[in-house]
Formats: C-alpha cells, structure tokens, sequence
C-alpha cells in the first residue's frame, strides 16, 4: 500500500539581516524565531493523530534544520532530496529592489510566464512531482513530510488546482513553515489541508525566490 498523505511543509523564518534573494546559497539557516515556527509544524502533524513513516527534505541548510523537530517528534531520519530544493534565480544573493532599479536587468523579466529570471516553472512542476509520487510510492502506509521551499511548494499547488503557473510572488499562500497536504486520488494528486500552525508575528519573510 502507498502513503495515505503527503505533507509540503515550508522552512521557518530565515537569519537574513541583509535581506538579500539567498536562493541556494549556503549558510543561510534558521533564525531563532525560524527554529521554534519549525518546531510548531512538526507539533501541528503530529496533532492531526496520523503517523509518519517518511521524511524528505532539500539539501540545503535551512530546510534540513526544519526537519530537525519532525525527527525528533517522529524518530524519522531525512533522506535529503534535490528534486525538492529551491529554485535557481539569475538576483540570488541580491537585494530585488535595489537590483530592478538598474535596468541591465531588466532584460530578466522579458518572459514572466517562463519565467525567464530562473528555472522554468514547468520544469519545477516535473521534479516536485516526481519526488512526491516516488515519495508516496515508497511508503507502505502512514504520511509522507516533505520539508521544501515556497516557490515549489506554491507551484506544485497551482499545478494540482489547474491554474496558470504565471503568478504575482507577493500573492503566494506558503507562509513561513506552513504545511500544504496532498492525497493521491485515482492517480492524480489532490490538494486536502493548507495550514498555517507557527506564530507569525514580527516575522520576515523575505529572501525566498
């Protein structure tokens, strides 16, 4: 038997003081409001009385810490996935507003439904569904966690309700360590639950591509 649900849960709040597009660079982990939102996700799933048997998260550093409570409330270790990592993006380790004020970059822009900035949305769309069915396919019974980023996770979900993967990234519904869940349904995935279960409050939710 496959899983019986699959949970997308975004990292916490990142330490970015300079408040740059951090993208896949290294060394940006959690902050420590970050770690304690982490801790209220896996608290969350847990609640919901529903057992976990899988655990994935993306290699990069802030997405690893997320997994950290899951493991401990769980006894889960991660298998880290790339197919779940964030995507690239041409401003990554930049400030967006200062970086659309030179018009060189302008020239980035030139294709939003691509978009033409980073990886194609579609593309994106390929890999975290990929991950997710062999995620799901792999489990013999319980719930799948996914620990990834918001622009796949926001994507994935506007890939399952049908909609254009054209969107405003000021208008994503993927807070800081939200958890989407997914059912595999005759086949195809449907979207069940959205949650937002950490305190947001004085949080900064910038740097996320």
């Amino acid at each position: 038997m496959p899983a019986d649900r699959l949970h997308l849960v975004r990292h916490g709040e990142v330490h970015n003081p300079r408040r740059v597009l951090y993208g896949r660079l290294p060394g940006f982990g959690l902050s420590t409001d970050g770690r304690g939102m982490a801790r209220q996700a896996a608290e969350y799933i847990q609640a919901l009385d529903r057992p976990v048997t899988a655990l994935v998260c993306s290699p990069l550093q802030r997405t690893q810490e997320s997994a950290e409570p899951f493991t401990e409330l769980f006894g889960l270790e991660p298998r880290i996935d790339e197919r779940v990592i964030e995507p690239t993006n041409v401003f990554e380790g930049r400030r967006m507003a200062q970086a659309l004020i030179n018009p060189w970059n302008w020239r980035h822009l030139r294709k939003p439904a691509l978009p033409s900035w980073g990886e194609p949305y579609a593309d994106v769309v390929g890999r975290m569904n990929k991950a997710m069915t062999e995620a799901w396919d792999a489990a013999e019974s319980g719930d799948v966690v996914i620990v990834s980023h918001q622009l796949p996770i926001w994507i994935t979900h506007l890939a399952v309700a049908a909609q254009p993967l054209r969107h405003d990234p000021r208008a994503r519904r993927c807070a800081l360590s939200s958890v989407t869940s997914f059912e595999m349904q005759d086949g195809t995935w449907a979207e069940v639950a959205y949650a937002e279960p950490a305190s947001l409050s004085g949080s900064v939710d910038v740097g996320a591509v």
